[in-house]
């Protein structure tokens, strides 16, 4: 007698349905607690700007009152031109615009060579130099203001606008973000095959590295320029005496008096905040993708 053993019947497995927003190429889309969570972010970050433009739309008198305006009065336009001729805007607009300028994309070019030597060249004490450059940035730029000062005079830089430029030609954070960015958007197979093909280590920066560090430079060049548009202790103590200042100091000698008038500081302040916002507006939506296409290709 014998017996046939069959074959169970093949079990299907089960389709499991993902989420459109869970395929590749979905879009997802936020439930409403993370809109009014980014909602009332929003508004808190924006509230600062909009209450000193605001502010500059009134007079004194009004803004001692109790409660402070929350809506927009007549003046704002007369105490823009009245803060614009008084603190001399037009010239600090382009001090600062030069001092700025030259020290973000020096600081950018800089910093993106060190940091690639720092991240992917092997020589002799670097992690120690590495931490050198890491402990500046622990000492507070207070304490270096009077030798500074001293080395400024001997070169008879004073009340010049190399006197805010050359001290800021460099930035220890400048040179560990670079660092960090390089070690993993930069492959060490791509700069071996660049050697083996004859390149120099000056057409490895060029053709290379920069190109791999945009990102991260578009960033560190907005962060730089930020900073050296809103410095004010160095460029006042050494650019108060010809009448040729940057932007935070022109913008000290505002509202000066007895009684200072708040509103016409508060109209220097929103002139001198103009200029960053146009610089992200422009700028912003290449940054922006720039870091999202380092992301992607990392």
């Amino acid at each position: 007698m014998t017996t046939t053993l069959t074959k169970p019947p093949a079990v299907e497995p089960k389709r499991v349905r993902r989420p459109k927003s869970a395929r590749a190429g979905g879009t997802m889309h936020a439930g409403p607690i993370a809109y009014t969570i980014l909602a009332l972010f929003s508004i808190g970050s924006l509230f600062p700007l909009v209450w000193t433009a605001i502010a500059a739309s009134r007079n004194n008198n009004r803004l001692a009152e109790t409660p402070p305006p929350f809506w927009f009065g007549g003046n704002l336009f007369h105490n823009l031109d009245v803060a614009w001729n008084e603190a001399n805007l037009g010239q600090a607009f382009f001090n600062t615009t030069i001092v700025a300028g030259i020290s973000a994309v020096t600081i950018v070019v800089l910093s993106t060579i060190a940091g690639f030597a720092f991240a992917k060249l092997r020589f002799r004490g670097r992690n120690i130099l590495m931490l050198t450059v890491i402990g500046t940035m622990m000492v507070p730029p207070q304490l270096s203001i009077i030798p500074l000062y001293m080395m400024v005079a001997k070169l008879n830089w004073a009340d010049q606008l190399q006197a805010v430029i050359f001290p800021s030609l460099v930035s220890a954070f400048g040179v560990f973000f670079m660092r960090q960015y390089l070690l993993q958007a930069l492959p060490d197979e791509l700069i071996e095959a660049a050697r083996v093909d004859g390149a120099s280590s000056w057409r490895v920066v060029w053709h290379i590295v920069f190109p791999a560090a945009r990102p991260a430079m578009a960033v560190l060049g907005m962060l730089m320029f930020v900073q050296a548009w809103n410095d004010f202790l160095w460029p006042f103590l050494v650019l108060t005496q010809t009448g040729n200042p940057t932007v935070q100091v022109a913008l000290a000698g505002l509202g000066r008096g007895y009684t200072p008038d708040q509103s016409l500081i508060m109209a220097g302040a929103l002139l001198g905040t103009l200029p960053l916002l146009l610089v992200f507006a422009i700028f912003g939506k290449q940054i922006v993708g720039g870091i999202m296409q380092g992301a992607v290709k990392g």
